[in-house]
């Protein structure tokens, strides 16, 4: 498995939704695309066709994800979520609308002391985003 460049990206492991998690993400947000993805072929360690290792961008921040072949004892946990700063209500509405199907919410949209508007949740996939829309400038 070869890296392009030194830096920080955020690793999503899953156990066989990898693709159609990071396809879900890319279709909600601008400036999002699969930058290369690598399968199982036969015999291989993963089920055949899931991600071996995948590299994906959301608003031009780096992501890879994986299928895993080993089962584990753990999954996505509330402790880490992605924080997103919107670029419209309009943009923040979609998104938590389209994250919260399936999935459940942490904290409904709403004005806080923190943010004019504000919501959290976990997708079904169980990753959580807290999504922001910042002050104007």
């Amino acid at each position: 498995m070869t890296h392009a460049q030194p830096g920080i990206s955020t690793f999503l492991m899953f156990e066989g939704q990898a693709e159609e998690a990071m396809n879900f993400y890319i279709s909600l947000f601008d400036r999002s695309e699969v930058t290369s993805i690598k399968r199982y072929g036969p015999g291989e360690a993963g089920a055949e066709g899931t991600v071996m290792h995948a590299s994906f961008t959301i608003k031009g921040a780096s992501f890879m994800c994986i299928d895993s072949h080993v089962k584990h004892g753990f999954s996505f946990t509330p402790s880490i979520s992605l924080y997103v700063n919107c670029a419209s209500e309009a943009e923040l509405d979609t998104v938590f609308e389209q994250l919260s199907q399936g999935g459940n919410v942490l904290m409904p949209l709403g004005e806080y002391p923190f943010s004019r508007k504000f919501g959290w949740v976990a997708d079904r996939f169980g990753v959580t985003w807290q999504l922001n829309l910042p002050d104007p400038e």
